[in-house]
């Protein structure tokens, strides 16, 4: 595999405006593959900044991503426990392609020095409680799909049963994940591989073996019960009430 030269690359996205110029990603890690995009993410100075969310480009063969961010999106990867889980890692492996002024370099060096304190682990478990409540309807979802035997609405309900759930903990757990393709086995790895949550995920992912879709819906929905379980006392009182009662319709149900 070619290394692509990063630095001309970026060269064809500089503009007025840009502070500085970043690789991310798994080239900036080291561990790209053949099928590896070059994530380049540009930063600007100011919040009312014109942009699209990302481009996508084939450049000498190489597929490209451009992302722009702008001031306050940066400030949210420090100060919303959910955006800090999966950026702040990234922040700090990453290769300056430009840079003006020492801007990113100022980012880079906040993201070194985070610490994930009191404050950030109250947002957490803030965040976990909705996110909760936000998957019943998956869960009644997956409860109707099974008395149905309706594939539509099993594969709606595995999504939320699922991935959902590994972000619920990630973010409460306060886990720093590499990039999204790490972000499952970073998960398994701090709760660990043989705890019966890491068991019921990898069945509901349909990991573990020949499993049918109405079984790994069930997985999914004992995976939630076992969630409330492990979070049960960091819920907002009014949530706690709405999951609760889930939990109580899911194990009548199963």
């Amino acid at each position: 595999m070619n290394t692509p030269d990063f630095r001309a690359i970026a060269a064809q996205f500089d503009a007025q405006g840009v502070a500085a110029i970043a690789l991310m990603g798994s080239f900036a890690r080291n561990d790209a593959g053949t099928f590896s995009d070059v994530d380049i993410v540009r930063f600007h100075r100011r919040n009312d900044t014109q942009q699209a969310e990302s481009t996508t480009h084939f450049i000498h063969g190489a597929l490209v991503i451009v992302s722009d961010v702008v001031p306050s999106q940066i400030e949210d990867w420090f100060t919303k426990p959910e955006q800090a889980t999966t950026c702040i890692a990234g922040l700090r492996s990453a290769r300056t392609l430009r840079d003006i002024g020492g801007y990113f370099r100022a980012i880079q060096d906040r993201a070194h020095q985070f610490v994930w304190d009191e404050a950030m682990q109250q947002k957490a478990n803030a965040y976990a409680s909705s996110q909760m409540v936000g998957w019943i309807e998956e869960v009644h979802k997956g409860l109707e799909g099974l008395r149905r035997c309706d594939d539509g609405r099993l594969i709606n309900a595995r999504h939320g049963l699922s991935w959902g759930l590994t972000d619920v903990l990630r973010v409460q757990k306060g886990i720093l994940i590499s990039g999204d393709n790490s972000s499952y086995l970073a998960v398994t790895a701090a709760l660990g591989e043989r705890s019966e949550w890491v068991r019921l995920s990898r069945k509901s992912f349909a990991m573990a073996g020949d499993i049918s879709l109405p079984d790994q819906v069930r997985a999914g929905l004992r995976l939630y019960v076992l969630t409330a379980e492990w979070l049960a006392e960091i819920f907002n009182p009014e949530e706690r009430t709405l999951i609760e009662e889930t939990v109580k319709r899911i194990n009548v149900e199963l």
